[in-house]
């Protein structure tokens, strides 16, 4: 895993543009989901965020409602640019996507009974497969010196993997008590 040593804000300040240009390679290059390219591009490529940062901000996203990613682009636009950086980076991020998607459903729904195209699609969902347990693999790797976060981590992965309970209700109850250890570990 490659370090990465902690910025400053002003070090690295991007403008409406180049977090635009940020999202928008994330949405081209992203089939499957973009969190792993997203951690890449903002903490190791473009040094926006710090490693820490990263993962406080995706906790926040996934607890909001709508796509992680999506509301991740928000998030990283207002931080920087406020209203305007959110347009850019939330444009950035759908907008190649959104012309590529109806063409491949114009193009999967005349060929979907093709044996070829549907070993394509088992490959991608595998492909992607791969690169969430990559995420989430990294995304631990600040926990490993938190003993708490990691154990609230994996009680939240066994409610809701073993356990079938629902995330929001999962979520509902786990955020604020690791809210509270944290709050009382620091202390």
């Amino acid at each position: 895993m490659t370090e990465v040593m902690p910025i400053s804000a002003e070090e690295c300040h991007p403008g409406v543009a180049e977090l635009f240009r940020g999202f928008l390679g994330l949405g081209l290059m992203g089939f499957g989901g973009v969190m792993p390219m997203a951690r890449h591009m903002m903490i190791e490529q473009r040094r926006w965020l710090s490693e820490a940062e990263f993962t406080d901000l995706l906790g926040l996203c996934q607890f909001l409602p709508g796509g992680n990613i999506i509301n991740m682009a928000v998030a990283v636009g207002l931080k920087f640019q406020g209203w305007r950086g959110a347009l850019a980076a939330l444009f950035g991020l759908i907008a190649a996507p959104t012309v590529i998607v109806i063409c491949l459903g114009v193009i999967y729904d005349r060929f979907h009974n093709n044996p070829l195209v549907e070993h394509m699609f088992l490959g991608i969902a595998a492909a992607a497969s791969g690169l969430l347990i990559s995420l989430a693999w990294k995304i631990l790797q600040p926990l490993r010196t938190k003993p708490w976060g990691l154990a609230i981590a994996v009680l939240c992965f066994v409610a809701i993997a073993f356990f079938r309970l629902p995330m929001l209700l999962t979520m509902l109850v786990l955020a604020p008590i690791s809210i509270l250890v944290s709050w009382r570990v620091s202390k």
